[in-house]
C-alpha cells in the first residue's frame, strides 16, 4: 500500500512539510530529498530530479526563486502554499483526478475558474465579461462547486470576473470553509488595502494575479487612467503583508516588446511579483478587434523571450498559448480547467463562448460529462504540433465542428455572430502563424 494514500499517510507528510518549513533555508535540501523518496509517478520522480538539480546550484535562477518564495514569505502563508498547492491539489490531488477520468470516462481538471460576478469598477478593452449581462453567482454555488470538487480530487480553485475581488468577503468565507483548497484570482488590484491584506495573510490559502498590461502608458491604455499607479501601490501592500502574488498581463500588437522587456520583468521581481502569466489577445468580448491581436511574427517572439525569461530570471512564468509544448496541447474542456462564468453557464474555457449546461441546474460531473466537453475530449489535442494548440485562434474550424456536433448555445450578451462568422474571422491569422509555428515545430523535431 501507498502510505501517501491514506489518511493517515496525508497527515504524517503534511505535518513533516509544516516541520521542514519553519526554517526554510536550512531545509530546502531536506525538503526536496524527502519528497524524492514519497513520490510514486515516473513524471513526479523526474520532475524531482530536476528541481533538485537545480536547488543545488545557489546561484541558479530556481534556487534564488525558491529562497526568496520561502524566507519572503509570511509563515502562514507558506505553510498553506506547501500543504494546499503542492500537497493537496497536487501531490495528493492529481492521482485521484486520474482514478476518476478512468471511472467516469471523462476530463477531471486540475483546477476550476469561476467568475463570482460579472460586474467591475473598470470598463477595459477585450474583457471577456463585457459581452455577459451582469450577473453573480452565490456563495452557496460556489461552495457546492468546491465541494463536489474535492470528491473528484479537485483542489485549485481561480476566481475571475468581472473584478473578482467586488465579492472579496464571500471569498474569504470560501478560503476558510475550504482551508484545505489553494485559492487564486485574477484582479485588477483596485480593491487591495491594508485590511484585506492581513485577511489574505490570515487565511494563507489566498493569492492573487494583478493585470498589468506593461508600465504606466501601456496599462492606462486599455485599463484607464490611473490603474498602473493603483496596481503597484496595491503589490506594495501585499509584498510588505509576506502574501504571495504575481502579475497577469495580456500581449496584443501595441505592448507585446515592453511585456517580456527585461526592465519589465526586472521591476515585477523588484516588486515582489513570484509568477507571471501571460495571455495572448483574443478577440472576444467588448469591442473585440482582430487587429488588436499580436502579430504571428511578435507571438513568435514571445515564445523566445519566456523562454529566455525562465532561463535567466527568479521569477515563474508561463504563457497560457505558447506553452503548449509543456501541456501537450490545450489544457481546456476539463481537460485541466474550464470556465464556469457569473452566470453559471459552464464553458470549455473563458475565451470559449459556449456551452450546454448551466451550474446552477446540474452538478460539476454532469457539467464534465456535456456534450461539448466530450466533445473537447474526443478531439485533444487538436493539432500534432503543440505551439497550434488553440481551437479558437489556431484551429477555428475545429471549434467550429465541436459547437455544432454538440448543440451548445452561446453564452454572450450579444450572439449576433455564429460560431462560423467567428471561425471566418480568424482563419487568416490562424493561417498565417502555422507558417511560422509549423516551421519552429520542424527545426526543433527535425521532422
Amino acid at each position: 500500500m501507498n502510505l501517501a494514500r491514506t489518511k493517515l499517510g496525508e497527515a504524517a507528510i503534511k505535518e513533516a512539510v509544516k516541520y521542514i518549513l519553519k526554517d526554510p533555508e536550512k531545509n530546502i535540501p531536506k525538503l526536496i530529498n524527502w519528497v524524492e523518496k514519497i513520490v510514486v509517478r515516473e513524471q513526479d520522480k523526474k520532475y524531482i530530479d530536476s528541481v533538485k538539480r537545480y536547488l543545488n546550484d545557489k546561484e541558479s535562477n530556481w534556487y534564488k526563486f525558491t529562497y526568496k518564495l520561502l524566507t519572503e514569505t509570511h509563515p502562514n502563508v507558506r505553510e498553506k502554499l506547501g500543504i494546499n498547492y503542492f500537497l493537496n491539489a497536487t501531490f495528493f490531488g492529481i492521482p485521484i483526478q486520474l482514478e476518476n477520468e478512468k471511472k467516469y470516462d471523462c476530463n477531471i481538471p486540475w483546477a476550476i475558474l469561476m467568475d463570482p460576478t460579472s460586474a467591475c469598477n473598470l470598463n477595459c478593452k477585450g474583457c471577456w465579461a463585457g459581452m455577459y449581462k451582469p450577473w453573480n453567482l452565490s456563495f452557496e454555488v460556489l461552495d457546492r462547486v468546491i465541494t463536489e470538487g474535492k470528491q473528484l480530487g479537485i483542489y485549485m480553485y481561480i476566481f475571475s470576473g468581472g473584478e473578482p475581488l467586488i465579492r472579496k468577503d464571500d471569498i474569504i468565507k470560501l478560503c476558510e470553509k475550504h482551508d484545505d483548497c489553494a485559492f487564486l484570482a485574477f484582479t485588477n488590484g483596485t480593491l487591495i488595502d491594508e485590511d484585506f491584506a492581513k485577511e489574505m495573510q490570515r487565511v494563507g490559502n489566498f493569492t492573487v494575479a494583478f493585470s498589468i498590461e506593461g508600465f504606466e502608458e501601456e496599462t492606462d491604455l486599455r485599463r484607464g487612467k490611473g490603474t498602473f499607479k493603483k496596481v503597484v501601490k496595491a503589490m506594495d501592500i501585499l509584498k510588505e503583508a509576506g502574501c504571495v502574488f504575481g502579475f497577469s498581463t495580456t500581449y496584443h500588437r501595441y505592448n507585446t516588446e515592453v511585456v517580456v522587456s527585461q526592465e519589465y520583468i526586472d521591476f515585477l521581481i523588484e516588486k515582489g511579483c513570484r509568477f507571471g502569466w501571460y495571455f495572448t489577445y483574443v478577440p472576444v468580448g467588448k469591442d473585440s478587434d482582430v487587429n488588436f491581436m499580436a502579430t504571428p511574427e511578435q507571438r513568435k517572439y514571445m515564445l523566445k523571450r519566456i523562454n529566455e525569461i525562465r532561463a535567466k530570471d527568479p521569477i515563474f512564468v508561463l504563457d497560457f498559448w505558447n506553452d503548449g509544448e509543456f501541456s501537450n496541447g490545450c489544457i481546456a474542456g476539463g481537460r485541466r480547467y474550464f470556465h464556469i462564468n457569473a452566470n453559471g453557464d459552464c464553458e470549455p474555457c473563458a475565451f470559449i463562448h459556449y456551452s450546454n449546461m448551466n451550474i446552477k441546474e446540474h452538478s460539476l460531473l454532469e457539467v464534465l460529462q456535456s456534450p461539448l466537453f466530450k466533445a473537447y475530449r474526443r478531439r485533444l489535442p487538436f493539432n500534432n504540433n503543440h505551439l497550434r494548440p488553440c481551437p479558437l485562434i489556431d484551429n477555428p474550424q475545429v471549434l467550429k465542428e465541436m459547437v455544432h456536433e454538440s448543440g451548445a448555445y452561446s453564452t454572450q450578451l450579444n450572439d449576433d455572430e455564429t460560431v462560423d462568422e467567428l471561425a471566418e474571422k480568424l482563419m487568416h491569422y490562424s493561417n498565417e502563424w502555422a507558417k511560422i509555428a509549423d516551421e519552429i515545430w520542424k527545426e526543433k523535431h527535425k521532422c
